[in-house]
């Protein structure tokens, strides 16, 4: 087996924040070894090398190997370089802070077993880091919400709800909203459902967490698209399942090559797979939802960015295919309004709702209702549907702005995988060699990106770059690619 590659692209570095640049690569290099991302014995760069790499100092790698020495993460000898421990320290999974140790006394029971295991994922937090630059992924385009209405409508629902609102919210949802969401899914989607069986949830994490918190026993065997979300692999993984990598190839995910035995649940994002865009085909959306049937087993389908096509038709929701009740239906709010509004729904068989409606329930009630009233008025009002329009030209536009700046300022250098549908395309270096080369570069251009390894669950995806552009004009596309372009030909011209 040939060695494993080291995964530059997964470090990224804060400016704009008080903590030294050595203490963020050793958080960074703990969370890979503990995630296996660097196995035991796996050599790691020179201190020059990836001082080079990474635009940073030497003696910034060099102080963050050495702390990670002394740890007992790493080990040196003469001659062979610095690597991973073949036995790393007991305490691998609880990160250092001298802060959190100063306050510790001598009680300290610690977390459960399952407790312990949400450590490992502690660097999945989102931090504070200052205004959006491009091409982070996942963010829509903010400068073109109809903020002044969405405000008259939330100051128009603050006034009008009654006091019984304000007390007593079911837990499935604002009743209006959910009966909103039904007609909404039934004209856009072909999902022909009732408000009874939707489920209003905080965003997409949530209804997986849900999900995976309901529907899998220890032992089960969850089937997930790779590359794909992380989180998904996460949530099932605390439930006690197992997540089971597939391959996608440009007709969507590919379970031919899955292990023998049933799964118990199948997760897919048919419409635009996240990261790599393709839809889900015709024949395989049949094929899944005959398997799912004959193996009695349930289809989480993530309607990611279904609203945002730009060529072709799009192929009806798996959902809308469903004759056996198999699949579970979910979609979010958040990333085609904007992220903070944390509103999504499930739309789930009728027999499932009680139990997930408890779930929601016990996990914080409820969410509020005001924004769910507001929410209901800009669905009925024809607020979104309008809003929706305007968001497929202008991302057609930003998409093609994108590629035309790859395209003039990098030439031959990379390719680019730009999807029909979806808000993010990948790019990847044409000469492999020069991926780390791209990926540093973007850094020093302040560029911001997702590493495609970020959401390889086998490790077997090529590396490259996933980029965002809904939220970037074209005068600030054009000089971000710019810029980056500059910074990555001087690398590649002093080598």
């Amino acid at each position: 087996m040939p060695p494993q590659r080291f995964p530059l692209d997964r470090l990224q570095f804060e400016s704009d924040t008080d903590q030294p640049l050595y203490r963020q690569l050793e958080q960074q290099l703990r969370y890979l070894i503990g995630r296996g991302l660097l196995s035991s014995g796996e050599k790691l760069p020179s201190t020059r090398g990836l001082a080079t790499e990474l635009g940073l100092s030497r003696n910034t790698i060099a102080t963050a190997y050495n702390q990670l020495l002394a740890e007992g993460y790493l080990e040196a000898a003469h001659g062979s370089g610095t690597r991973v421990a073949q036995s790393l320290p007991e305490e691998f999974l609880r990160p250092h802070s001298s802060a959190k140790q100063s306050r510790q006394t001598d009680f300290s029971p610690g977390l459960s077993q399952r407790g312990e295991q949400f450590r490992m994922f502690a660097d999945w937090l989102p931090t504070e880091s200052g205004p959006c630059q491009p091409f982070r992924p996942h963010v829509p385009a903010l400068d073109h919400f109809p903020r002044p209405l969405w405000r008259r409508l939330s100051e128009s629902r603050l006034r009008r709800l009654p006091p019984e609102a304000w007390e007593k919210v079911d837990s499935r949802g604002y009743k209006p909203l959910r009966q909103a969401v039904a007609d909404y899914l039934g004209q856009s989607r072909g999902v022909e459902c009732s408000a009874d069986q939707i489920v209003i949830v905080a965003g997409a994490q949530q209804a997986i967490e849900f999900v995976a918190r309901l529907l899998l026993d220890p032992g089960d065997t969850v089937w997930q698209e790779d590359p794909g979300y992380p989180s998904v692999q996460v949530c099932c993984e605390m439930a006690g399942a197992k997540a089971i990598p597939l391959p996608v190839d440009e007709q969507g995910v590919n379970w031919e090559s899955a292990p023998p035995g049933n799964p118990r649940l199948i997760y897919v994002t048919p419409s635009s797979q996240w990261p790599l865009g393709m839809s889900l085909s015709l024949e395989r959306r049949a094929a899944l939802l005959q398997l799912a049937q004959q193996q009695r087993c349930w289809i989480l389908e993530d309607d990611y960015n279904g609203e945002f096509r730009y060529a072709g038709r799009p192929i009806p929701a798996l959902a809308s295919l469903d004759t056996g009740g198999n699949v579970i239906y979910m979609g979010t709010f958040s990333k085609v309004l904007f992220p903070s509004l944390r509103l999504g729904y499930l739309v789930m068989p009728e027999p499932l709702v009680e139990a997930f409606a408890s779930a929601r329930w016990l996990a914080d009630r409820h969410s509020p209702p005001f924004e769910q009233a507001a929410l209901t008025d800009f669905l009925t009002e024809g607020h979104f549907a309008r809003h929706l329009r305007k968001m497929r030209t202008l991302y057609a536009k930003r998409q093609q702005s994108l590629i035309n700046s790859l395209t003039e300022h990098f030439g031959a250098a990379v390719d680019i995988t730009a999807p029909p549908a979806g808000m993010q395309m990948v790019l990847r270096a044409r000469n492999p060699a020069h991926h780390d080369k791209l990926a540093a570069a973007a850094r020093t251009a302040g560029i911001e990106y997702h590493p495609l390894s970020m959401y390889s669950i086998s490790r077997s995806n090529p590396p490259g770059l996933i980029l965002g552009f809904a939220a970037y004009d074209e005068q600030r596309t054009e000089q971000a690619v710019h810029n980056w372009a500059d910074a990555y030909f001087r690398r590649v011209d002093s080598t």
